[in-house]
């Protein structure tokens, strides 16, 4: 039950989803966890706690490269779990990143750490009898992973901007503030994993709500003209106004997102509408009644059409600022001047204002992992046993060597290359090129994404050369379902896979991640869709204006049309 006033033309009617009987019945996140994990039948969690585990930061998978020779054993798949860190700002110590190396290598099956797209790292492969003992670990070196996953506030992201040093400190804190103050407050996780006591008491969820949110929600805090993050692809971003340096407030964005189902032109990919700007001192007020505004009018009949962007777009951005305004007691200032000039991470070194030196490490989809002749994962943690700042994930899936002295420079630089972390033959189309997971692990995938980008950059960088474009690139982004992970909906060229080898090409994005693209070619192979990007490169190469960008050219030149508005112009 709300405890502001509902508008009953503002929720959505009809038999509610069965997540929201699941999230009723669950005692709070609890429901039978605990004793699913002493199953030792199946290596998977069975009926409501198949979902469940998602709150508390984990998804089930398998191994889908081996499931059918599994099934012809009349074995089950091999059951495993997907951990995701909360991690707000993507800052880790030398100390922890050593501490995660470790359990990596020793307990997943895949020996390997995953930085993803939502500025943190993946375990991949953690099988059921690792499961408690990797919570107890993480606890133990002070990180969590709290609603990392499920209908709740996810790990909240921040530019990580290593220049502009006393604006990031304050940014940065200010994530992490909001991410703390948006998280469940029942006591599920430390009593099924820590193994503390359960307190008598009546628990209640005075922001997220006793049934939690209709669908996931992602947060944002970004620093202009750095869009590091792609706010458009999150349903609430604060985007930092600075004035002589200091933080003075944040603009605020709503209702981005980057899911849809394919045949249901209901659902559509979204960017962000903006609310106004608020001073420091409202923010978290603000972000709470952003997330109760959705928590009360989100559709909880329909879950494709539950997330924030819906709800705007079926209530009216008027309405959803003036439901915050009247409950934050405030209401929104005119938004403040502000630019995006880029997203892409400054690969290489850069000194901040305060002396300090930053190397960002290029890590090809995120994957840290010792390959043949490029053994990654050993070079970063010896680098982390020398290292006395931080490290730093990005939203792009790459590191950040943070808060380097000068005189610890040469040192860190010599070990990037000798362990193959620094690639000077790197392009700049694979330095711009992103894919989500995908085969194996992922259930959701139709299509290869990660294992697949590698081998497609170099031919899309053939095709560059070819019309003397070496030097340029496009943004590219791959994924394997079209629910969004590798943001290829904000791409300038994004592939969505529709089965294994075929994919829907979308064209139009720009290089700042503020417009969405739009399907050119429909469930196509690589052949078609490389024959398609060597006539456009063509075009582009000798048609383009001075400084334009290929999606730009693309709308220019009428090859697609521009989406101003999702919900009338993508599927149109």
């Amino acid at each position: 039950m709300s405890q502001y006033p509902i508008n009953p033309a503002f929720v959505a009617e009809g038999k509610l989803s069965d997540n929201e009987r699941l999230k009723a019945d669950s005692d709070h996140l609890r429901g039978t966890i605990t004793t699913d994990l002493q199953d030792e039948i199946t290596g998977g969690f069975n009926g409501d706690n198949f979902m469940l585990i998602r709150f508390h930061g984990m998804y089930q998978q398998d191994d889908r490269d081996i499931r059918a020779e599994r099934a012809a054993q009349k074995l089950e798949p091999l059951h495993n779990v997907m951990l995701r860190a909360r991690m707000p700002g993507g800052i880790i110590t030398p100390t922890q990143w050593l501490a995660i190396d470790r359990f990596a290598a020793e307990k997943t099956m895949y020996g390997s750490i995953r930085l993803t797209t939502r500025q943190t790292f993946q375990f991949h492969g953690v099988l059921k009898p690792n499961i408690k003992p990797m919570h107890q670990f993480l606890h133990d070196i002070g990180i969590d992973s709290i609603a990392t996953a499920g209908d709740v506030n996810r790990n909240v992201l921040c530019t990580s901007n290593p220049v502009q040093s006393e604006l990031h400190q304050q940014a940065y804190q200010w994530a992490v503030k909001i991410s703390e103050h948006l998280l469940p407050k029942t006591r599920a996780y430390a009593e099924i994993w820590l193994d503390e006591e359960k307190v008598e008491t009546t628990e209640q969820e005075p922001i997220l709500g006793d049934t939690y949110l209709p669908r996931k929600f992602k947060t944002t805090v970004v620093i202009p003209p750095d869009n590091d993050i792609d706010v458009h692809a999150n349903d609430l971003n604060f985007v930092a106004i600075a004035e002589n340096g200091q933080l003075v407030g944040f603009n605020v964005l709503v209702g981005g997102g980057l899911a849809m189902t394919f045949g249901d032109t209901s659902t559509y990919p979204r960017r962000a509408d903006e609310l106004g700007f608020i001073p420091l001192e409202h923010t978290l007020q603000v972000a709470e009644h952003v997330v109760t505004v959705q928590r009360d009018y989100g559709d909880r009949v329909n879950r494709k059409n539950a997330k924030t962007k819906y709800t705007i777009d079926r209530i009216g951005l008027d309405n959803f600022r003036r439901e915050v305004e009247q409950r934050v007691g405030v209401p929104f200032e005119p938004v403040r001047p502000y630019t995006f000039t880029n997203r892409g991470d400054r690969i290489g070194w850069v000194e901040g204002i305060d002396g300090k030196h930053h190397l960002t490490l290029f890590i090809e989809n995120g994957r840290v992992l010792d390959f043949p002749g490029r053994p990654l994962k050993t070079g970063l943690a010896e680098i982390a046993k020398v290292h006395s700042g931080d490290f730093r994930m990005t939203a792009n899936q790459n590191l950040i060597v943070a808060g380097v002295p000068s005189e610890q420079k040469a040192q860190i630089e010599q070990l990037a290359r000798k362990y193959g972390l620094i690639d000077d033959g790197h392009s700049e189309q694979r330095k711009n090129s992103m894919a989500c997971v995908a085969f194996p692990t992922c259930p959701l995938a139709m299509a290869e994404a990660e294992r697949y980008l590698p081998e497609l950059v170099t031919k899309v960088e053939g095709l560059l050369g070819k019309h003397q474009l070496a030097d340029e690139h496009i943004v590219l982004r791959v994924t394997g379902c079209p629910n969004g992970c590798g943001r290829a909906m904000l791409a300038e060229a994004g592939l969505v896979g529709r089965a294994p080898g075929k994919y829907n090409l979308y064209l139009g994005g720009d290089r700042v991640g503020s417009r969405v693209p739009k399907l050119y070619l429909d469930n196509v192979g690589e052949a078609e869709i490389l024959t398609a990007l060597d006539q456009l490169i063509g075009r582009w190469a000798i048609e383009r204006l001075a400084n334009e960008c290929f999606g730009d050219f693309v709308i220019r030149a009428g090859v697609v049309a521009e989406v101003k508005v999702s919900k009338t112009d993508f599927h149109a």
